[in-house]
């Protein structure tokens, strides 16, 4: 049914690992130091995925937008020293990554998480790392779900979008796999739900990082 994969791209929260505690607590600090309302772990689900500002516009009341920006600081502040608190790879990934490399297929991580924390996480959990490419937000690169980011790694690894497998748990990550004619999979283990991946383009949906390998 489906062949000639010949890389994988990962998206990172929600997906290689579960950092949803750790955001979540960064933000409602940073909430509370702004006297602003905090939100439920749970609300975090639908606020993630879209890069720190909008993680911060989500957060703030309708009538604080305009301290986006100090959030913005505040958070990534807080992040910095707490991003590993309670952050782990969800499990199987890691077997999963190392039969992927085993097999000789290129593996990139893309995410709209900042470049600087993506890069750290991987190099935090993944021991020599086995990804090719590691990428996060960086300026001038508009974020997923526009395909830039994405078919700027195929063209680095020199490998064809239509030779992709991507992996994400978000429609972000749906629709930038679409967008960049790439094979979208949608993973169960992460924030969103079956229903969300299937509408924004998941071509199959997975319940465990071992499914993964059957799609090869």
């Amino acid at each position: 049914m489906t062949q000639g994969f010949r890389a994988v791209l990962f998206d990172l929260d929600g997906t290689l690992a579960d950092t949803l505690a750790d955001l979540a607590n960064a933000i409602n600090h940073t909430l509370t130091a702004l006297g602003c309302p905090t939100h439920p772990l749970a609300a975090y689900r639908y606020f993630i995925g879209d890069g720190v500002r909008d993680l911060c516009l989500r957060a703030l009341p309708a009538d604080r937008q305009h301290l986006a920006d100090d959030a913005q600081r505040l958070m990534r502040a807080h992040y910095d020293a707490h991003c590993f608190d309670e952050t782990r790879l969800y499990p199987g990934i890691l077997e999963l990554v190392a039969a992927l490399h085993q097999r000789g297929l290129k593996l990139a991580v893309l995410s709209n998480k900042p470049d600087v924390f993506t890069k750290r996480m991987i190099e935090y959990y993944f021991r020599p790392s086995p990804f090719d490419i590691v990428r996060g937000q960086i300026a001038k690169v508009p974020l997923k779900p526009d395909p830039t980011a994405a078919r700027q790694i195929a063209e680095e690894l020199g490998v064809p979008p239509i030779q992709w497998l991507y992996l994400g748990d978000t429609n972000t990550d749906m629709r930038t796999a679409c967008n960049a004619g790439m094979y979208a999979v949608g993973v169960l283990w992460g924030f969103r739900e079956r229903v969300e991946l299937v509408e924004s383009g998941a071509q199959r949906v997975i319940a465990k990082p071992e499914d993964v390998l059957q799609l090869l």
